[in-house]
Parts: structure tokens; C-alpha cells; sequence
């Protein structure tokens, strides 16, 4: 940057933005003018009056001003936004509170303080930048405003251009002065405003945390719509197309019987492993998102899971309703996983899965009287299923002492 540049950039530094700061200020002064009038208006029609039209006088308009709190509220911040682009947002979330409400809440007593306390004080100090600014203006104009009087008056005042030359200085410091002052108190007025007339720390991490958990609910029902997308793909293609392959196999086992030995021995085995392959996908299709969870819900897909079980499941299930689909594949795969960590683990000869809903909360319950000792920081299944049940704002809790038997208890959240 050559020299020029940066006296240039130095010289313009104070008004950048002072111009909006100023238009800022001005729009505070009117509407705290506006309020100030409201206030002193029974003044100026009621004296002298009685004692009791006094009060009345002086308590009449501050309640106006307290009931129009909230309008004056969506005014400021219609102010910042327009004028400094400062989007301060409601404290309140949902629907918009009534006025007793809103006189009552910690959010309705800071914008009060801002609209009777640090608003004026701050629409006062906006009137005097301004007319700092207006001081200015005429004091470096000070040479046209002696241009434009008569010639008699400067030849009768000599010295005048020694004076004119001090004020013009003195103008020129002052709107220096009047454009950093400008920009200082309209950040004061934005900091000031956005305590008071927005969120507290408190609303604004209550608020925080009621998106993230929208949009994990939001990121775990893509996810689960995500699944089901390529079940279906699987189950009409690929799993379509294996299993046509496998009949054609058969029917070549079946057709061409003037095979060499090598050549038939090379079907077989590409038969078998067709067949094998449709079966894994299956399994693979089921663990995704099963079919019959989606068309018949959880007591048809929980049934399927214990008739495919080496060992004895009974299934009870009692749903007055059926929940959203993500709590359905929760439930689902927490008893899948669970039932697979009994037959792997757990050296038991039964096992019982009861799924019922109590109100807004979906029990979901899978015991056997296996050997016990499962836990689910052991690094076993159990850790992946309290990872997805919490995912959905559920708790897991495992009972299961060395001997057995063994309780896994899963709570899901749902809509009642």
C-alpha cells in the first residue's frame, strides 16, 4: 500500500459506517421522543390538577408503556435489523406469550428496563452525538456562512478569518470525534439491546439444545429412511437376480445331463454358492430394515426373529397403536441384537421378549436364563445397542448377575 493510500485510508477510518451509526441514533431518539411524549402528555393536560389526578397522570401512561412493552420490543428490533442489520431474536420460543406472561417473566423485566432505563439514557446520549454532529457541520461550514454575510460586516470585524480558521480546525476535530462517538454508542446500544431484548444465556443454551436434538432426531430418521431405500434396492435387485441365478443353475443340474463330470461339479458348486449367497443377503436385507417391520409392524417381525431362533423365544407383544417408524426399528434391532447375544453368549434354553407401551414410553424387555454376567461396557453387543438407543433419546439398562438370569430392559420414547 503506497503512502498516499494509507494517509487516505487513516483520514476516511473514523466516518466508515458513521453515516448509518448516525441514521441508527436518530431512529432511537424518535421513538424514545414518542415514549417520553406518552409519559408527559397528562402533564401538560392536567395541571394544575388534585393530588389523586396527579397520580393518576403519572401511573396511566407508565402503565401504557408497560402494556405496550412487547410492541416496542419488535420496534427496536425492527430498528437493529434495518438499520445496523443486527438480528437480535425473541427470547420465546412457540407460541407468543399474553401479557400477564410476558410482565411476569425474567424476559418481559429486561426489555422493560431497556424501554424505561437504558433506552432513554442511550436515546440521550444519541441526541447529543447528534447535535455534536450538527455543532460540527456548521463549524467547518463556518467560512461559507461568512461568505454568505455582508461585505460591511467582515471589513468591520477584522481578525475574522484568524477566528474562522480556529473553528474550522476545531469542527474538523469535532467530527472526528462525533464519528467515533457514533460507532461507540451504537455498539454500547446493540450490546446493550441484545442482553436485554434477546435470549439470556440461559433461553439461548435451552434453545441450543433443542436444535441439536431436532436435528439428531432429524439425522436419525434420514438414516432409517436411508436403510429402508436399500432394502428395497437389495430385495428387488439384487436379491432378485441371485436368486433367478440360482434357478437357472438348477435347471441346468436338472437339463443337461450329457455334462462331463468337471463341467457338472462346476454347476453344483456355483449352485450352492448362488443359494448361499441368497441367504446371507437375507440375513443382510433383515439386519437393514426388514419388510415385514415396515408392512406389519413390530409383533409380525418380532415373531419372524424367535421362529428363526435355535432355541425356544416366546413373543409378547401389546401395542394399542403402532410408533413412528424409527422407534419401530429401534425396538426391532434391540431385540434382534439382544437375542443374538443370547444365542451366542448366554448358554440359555429359552428366552422371552415383551414389548408394551405405557403412555408416551415404548418397554421393550428380553430375558433369558442363561449363565448371566453381561455387561454393556465389555465391549459386547450391548455397548452398540445403548449407542442406538440413545440415540433416540432412550435409556438401556442390563440386570444380569453371574448364574443368570439375565434382564435387558430398554425404555424408547414416542409420541403419545
Amino acid at each position: 500500500m503506497h503512502m498516499s493510500d494509507r494517509l487516505r485510508h487513516a483520514f476516511f477510518v473514523p466516518f466508515r459506517g458513521a453515516g448509518r451509526s448516525a441514521a441508527f441514533l436518530a431512529t432511537g431518539v424518535l421513538v424514545q421522543v414518542g415514549v417520553l411524549f406518552v409519559l408527559g402528555l397528562p402533564w401538560i393536560l392536567f395541571v394544575p390538577v388534585a393530588m389523586w389526578a396527579i397520580l393518576l397522570a403519572v401511573l396511566g401512561p407508565l402503565v401504557v408503556v408497560v402494556l405496550a412493552g412487547p410492541v416496542l420490543t419488535r420496534v427496536q428490533r425492527d430498528r437493529f435489523r434495518t438499520r445496523l442489520g443486527v438480528d437480535i431474536p425473541p427470547p420465546h420460543t412457540g407460541r407468543r406469550p399474553g401479557t400477564a406472561e410476558w410482565l411476569r417473566s425474567r424476559a418481559g423485566h429486561r426489555q422493560l428496563r431497556y424501554h424505561l432505563l437504558d433506552g432513554p439514557l442511550l436515546a440521550l446520549a444519541g441526541a447529543v452525538v447528534l447535535a455534536g454532529w450538527a455543532v460540527a457541520f456548521a463549524a467547518t461550514s463556518v467560512y461559507v456562512w461568512i461568505w454568505l454575510v455582508p461585505l460591511d460586516w467582515r471589513v468591520g470585524h477584522p481578525g475574522y478569518s484568524t477566528w474562522a480558521a480556529y473553528v474550522t480546525t476545531a469542527g474538523v476535530a469535532l467530527l472526528y470525534a462525533m464519528g467515533w462517538s457514533s460507532g461507540a454508542l451504537a455498539r454500547v446500544d446493540t450490546r446493550t439491546a441484545t442482553v436485554l431484548l434477546g435470549p439470556s444465556r440461559e433461553e439461548q443454551l435451552v434453545r441450543r439444545v433443542e436444535d441439536l436434538t431436532e436435528s439428531r432426531a432429524n439425522l436419525v430418521d434420514a438414516a432409517d429412511v436411508e436403510r429402508r431405500r436399500i432394502e428395497r434396492d437389495l430385495h428387488d435387485g439384487a436379491q432378485q437376480r441371485l436368486v433367478s441365478l440360482a434357478v437357472n443353475l438348477g435347471l441346468a443340474k436338472a437339463t443337461l445331463g450329457d455334462l462331463p463330470d468337471d463341467a457338472r461339479r462346476v454347476i453344483d458348486e456355483a449352485h450352492r454358492e448362488a443359494k448361499e449367497a441368497i441367504e446371507e443377503l437375507g440375513h443382510l436385507v433383515r439386519g437393514l430394515h426388514p419388510a415385514v417391520l415396515e408392512d406389519r409392524g413390530l409383533d409380525a417381525a418380532l415373531s419372524g426373529i424367535a421362529a428363526r431362533a435355535p432355541l425356544p423365544v416366546r413373543v409378547a407383544v401389546d401395542l394399542p397403536s403402532r410408533p413412528s417408524p424409527t422407534i419401530e426399528a429401534v425396538a426391532y434391532f434391540v431385540v434382534s441384537e439382544a437375542l443374538a447375544n443370547v444365542v451366542k453368549h448366554a448358554e440359555a434354553s429359552r428366552a422371552e421378549v415383551v414389548v408394551e407401551r405405557f403412555g408416551a414410553i415404548l418397554l421393550v424387555v428380553v430375558s433369558d436364563d442363561g449363565v448371566g454376567g453381561a455387561r454393556p461396557d465389555d465391549g459386547t453387543g450391548l455397548a452398540g445397542l445403548a449407542k442406538r438407543v440413545a440415540s433416540v433419546d432412550g435409556t438401556l439398562s442390563v440386570n444380569s448377575p453371574v448364574g443368570g438370569p439375565t434382564v435387558v430392559t430398554v425404555e424408547l420414547p414416542c409420541a403419545p
